[in-house]
């Protein structure tokens, strides 16, 4: 059994992980809208990512002989007024759960409980890398985008993008 508070808080995360997702397919649905399939793959992905992400979530708390609690996901605001502007929500976003993972494991640190820690590391691992590919994206399309030739090009990169699961495996 977990510590009441940190299970709360892994609890908290499963929901913020979905809604993650939906937000990614919000972008991809909006990309998509627009013609840009690249950019509709490149985000279709992240929904898969962030799915994973709170099933990886699911799986440690159940692993650890607690109840999975889940709660109503919020409707994400898509409403943008131009191709950057998704871009950025990503980068805004991938802050705010690196923040919300980093206040998982220092709950987990105050009471010394260095499984969850050690479980929180590979996330820790991964909002790095998901916030710098949010932030090259924003830094690419800034770069390229700025016609329609630079746009078609990085719509291509982007829609050569490749699933991969989680490695983080729990039994």
């Amino acid at each position: 059994m977990l510590n009441p508070e940190v299970a709360k808080l892994l609890n908290e995360q499963i929901n913020k992980e979905f809604y993650s997702a939906y937000l990614y397919m919000a972008m991809a649905n909006y990309y998509s809208d627009q013609g840009l399939e690249g950019f509709e793959n490149w985000f279709f992905i992240q929904t898969q990512e962030e799915r994973d992400h709170a099933l990886l979530f699911r799986k440690y708390l159940l692993n650890n002989g607690e109840k999975v609690v889940l709660k109503e996901i919020a409707a994400p605001n898509v409403e943008y007024e131009n191709f950057r502007e998704p871009l950025v929500q990503s980068l805004e976003h991938e802050r705010y759960v690196t923040d919300s993972i980093n206040r998982i494991y220092e709950a987990a640190y105050k009471i010394n409980d260095f499984r969850t820690m050690q479980f929180l590391d590979w996330f820790i691992k991964e909002q790095g890398e998901e916030e710098k590919n949010a932030d090259d994206n924003i830094k690419k399309y800034d770069l390229f985008a700025g016609d329609s030739k630079g746009l078609y090009m990085l719509d291509n990169e982007m829609k050569a993008r490749i699933y991969a699961p989680p490695s983080l495996v729990l039994d």
